[in-house]
């Protein structure tokens, strides 16, 4: 029989990650999993089931091919494009590099914005979400690069 979690089943718990020299698509990839709950027993697709995800030192995760990489968004409007490359984004605006990345790895339907509220984005080691005892995610592989 498939279970179908019920609203008093849903439980929102909070995960620290430190980004320090961690790889962004591993660093996205594991982010998205928490958000959409996937590590619970009582996930279901349908059901908002997802975890609030802390991302910490977001200004020095690893980006190993930065150089060529360009950021694009448009504004909707004529001449609105913009192009930003990851190098300088890294240094003015980390939050946007990793937040857009998991953007892309959570599905196109209309949880993934409500997933993606739970997604906080610190540039620092000292985050304001301490009074919510957020137990810490550990990402064992780091960058090869980083050593």
């Amino acid at each position: 029989k498939t279970f179908t979690p019920k609203p008093a089943d849903l439980t929102h718990d909070w995960y620290v990650i430190d980004a320090t020299d961690v790889v962004l698509g591993r660093l996205a990839t594991q982010a998205a999993i928490l958000l959409r709950g996937k590590n619970k027993p009582t996930y279901a697709p349908h059901a908002d089931s997802g975890n609030h995800v802390i991302i910490i030192n977001a200004d020095k995760i690893a980006l190993l091919a930065q150089d060529g990489q360009v950021l694009y968004s448009h504004s909707g409007r004529p001449g609105g494009l913009r192009r930003d490359s990851y190098a300088e984004l890294l240094e003015k605006n980390p939050e946007r590099i990793i937040k857009n990345a998991v953007k892309g790895m959570l599905p196109k339907n209309r949880l993934a914005k409500v997933q993606l509220d739970r997604l906080h984005i610190v540039r620092g080691a000292e985050h304001p979400y301490a009074g919510m005892k957020p137990q810490v995610f550990e990402i064992a592989q780091v960058s090869q690069q980083a050593k």
